[in-house]
């Protein structure tokens, strides 16, 4: 049973979830789709995804789509549940399928190979919360599907 102060996420803290997540995800979707922040672009990123991961190439696709996209959606609050649901997929598939090898624990120190899955979670543990809550506060899904719901 929730504490008598918790019965729903207020909008203000959609908001913050929804905008933290789309701000730090945005960069990682530009370097995939458009090679920008010392990204390989949509070539890279697709021949990576495919070749490398071994990822189906419409599996690769969608990472793309989801990162690049889906960041933009939860800035700007569109479509936030299935931006949420992209970005959620794709951490989790990430964490699985790369970052597990090598621990939970980010690189903090340099020590690592590679990075640990700990920001995957967290970043699928928000979007989970944006799945079911919808996208809070100066939102587009707001602005556009409010009369409709009601």
């Amino acid at each position: 049973m929730s504490p008598f102060w918790v019965t729903h996420p207020g909008p203000w803290s959609l908001l913050i979830l929804r905008l933290a997540l789309g701000i730090v995800i945005f960069p990682h979707g530009m370097q995939k789709l458009l090679g920008w922040f010392g990204g390989h672009g949509f070539k890279g990123t697709m021949g990576y995804l495919t070749g490398q991961a071994k990822l189906p190439w419409i599996v690769a696709f969608l990472v793309v789509l989801a990162e690049a996209f889906g960041s933009l959606g939860l800035i700007v609050g569109l479509l936030t549940p299935l931006a949420a649901l992209g970005i959620g997929l794709t951490m989790l598939g990430a964490a699985w399928k790369v970052h597990r090898q090598y621990g939970f624990f980010m690189n903090w120190t340099g020590q690592q190979k590679g990075e640990g899955y700990e920001f995957h979670i967290l970043a699928a543990g928000i979007a989970l919360v944006l799945m079911i809550y919808g996208a809070g506060a100066f939102s587009l899904d707001g602005l556009l599907f409010s009369s409709a719901a009601g």
